[in-house]
């Protein structure tokens, strides 16, 4: 009996351990893939967001630990910049800055965006990276109907309204999905907080 309980144990460990070199193996074969596949889909997004830009680069003198302190003391502390990066012209001149935004006020959850800003202060556009919203509803923040609504807007920050946006720094909120949009205008203010932060030598 003592033997049988022993030989079974043996068993469980070896197919436990086989189970793990397999899905370990499965793992480091489709890491690459799956990181390159990240990495198209963020240069994407930063040339979307920044059409006449020709190269991406990163501004070592910016503090990104600062973010957290800058965005809170502005009101934005469920916001979060991932990544922040110069937008350059052929020339090697800065266009403006590319930045990765995390809102955690989804109705979904988290909404990664990513968020182009002329040197001037001017929005460019957004880019959605990650969202998980109701589908017809929330989902509409990927919809150039309402992304659109921030392109090519200098304000100080945004604000959304559902009686019909008539100010320029005014977002007409999507229908049924006032979480999402509250999301996303928060987003690209806090975008904007940090940008200004760094136009006025803050975090660096």
């Amino acid at each position: 009996m003592n033997k049988k309980i022993i030989k079974d144990a043996v068993m469980l460990t070896l197919i436990t351990l086989i189970a793990g070199l397999l899905l370990g193996l499965v793992y480091e074969i489709s890491k690459t893939p799956i990181e390159q596949q990240k990495l198209l889909t963020k240069q994407k997004a930063f040339q979307a967001v920044f059409e006449n830009a020709v190269e991406f680069k990163e501004d070592e003198s910016i503090d990104l630990s600062k973010a957290p302190e800058v965005l809170a003391q502005a009101g934005y502390e469920e916001e979060s910049i991932e990544e922040i990066v110069e937008a350059l012209d052929s020339s090697g001149s800065v266009l403006g800055y590319v930045m990765n935004v995390t809102t955690s006020e989804g109705y979904g959850g988290d909404i990664t965006f990513t968020l182009g800003i002329q040197m001037d202060g001017t929005v460019n556009s957004y880019e959605i990276l990650s969202i998980s919203e109701t589908a017809g509803l929330g989902m509409k923040a990927k919809e150039s109907d309402f992304k659109s609504q921030f392109d090519n807007k200098n304000v100080e920050s945004f604000q959304y309204t559902k009686t019909g946006a008539s100010a320029e720094n005014e977002i007409d909120a999507i229908s049924g999905a006032t979480i999402t949009t509250n999301a996303i205008t928060n987003g690209v203010n806090a975008g904007i907080v940090f940008f200004n932060s760094i136009k006025e030598g803050g975090n660096k």
